[in-house]
């Protein structure tokens, strides 16, 4: 018969654990194979490993560069926009500045805001274009009239009906204008 177990006490401390080694995986062994018959197979294993983490590297790093400068004209171009857009509004109140400018009715304390307003749109690139005497430019200039000048050599603004506004170089309102056309040019059309 068997003797009955105390609780609490270990029966197998008494016994001596038998001494098994365990054999190693197949995973363990391919490498210390591998390595075994050949060393330089994991040395170039290894190379190609970090020259393909290096590629990788490298294109994470051009996307990144690249993706920066898109944010950084996109923002560039969403900032000219909004420029764009308030200077458009404010072309109607440079129009009265300019129409008070003419009749000489610009002084005191209006004609220090107006000065100041024209300053700081000039910063930005605003500037007013279309003067009496300017050579014609179909792509600065709307002729609304022509009228013959035997004086005239070439097509030269005559009178200015609206002034043309731009912004840097691009043209945000053309200047509507009087077209003085040279006779010789008036008789050939005829």
């Amino acid at each position: 018969m068997t003797e009955p177990v105390e609780q609490g006490v270990d029966q197998t401390a008494d016994q001596a654990p038998e001494e098994t080694e365990l054999a190693p995986t197949p995973d363990q062994e391919a490498p210390a194979q591998a390595g075994a018959t050949d060393p330089t197979a994991d040395v170039s294993e290894l190379e190609a490993r970090l020259s393909e983490r290096t590629e990788d590297l490298q294109r994470v790093q051009a996307e990144y560069v690249n993706y920066k400068r898109r944010v950084d004209r996109d923002r560039a171009l969403a900032r000219q926009g909004g420029t764009e857009a308030v200077l458009r509004d404010l072309m109607p109140v440079f129009d009265a500045i300019l129409a008070a400018e003419q009749h000489d009715e610009l002084t005191g304390g209006f004609k220090l805001t107006a000065d100041e307003l024209v300053k700081v749109t000039k910063s930005y690139g605003f500037d007013h274009f279309g003067k009496v005497g300017d050579e014609f430019n179909p792509h600065l200039h709307e002729a609304l009239m022509q009228v013959p000048d035997p004086d005239a050599e070439t097509m030269t603004v005559h009178e200015v009906m609206q002034v043309g506004y731009r912004l840097n170089d691009q043209v945000l309102r053309p200047a509507r204008v009087v077209v003085a056309v040279p006779q010789e040019a008036e008789q050939d059309q005829e």
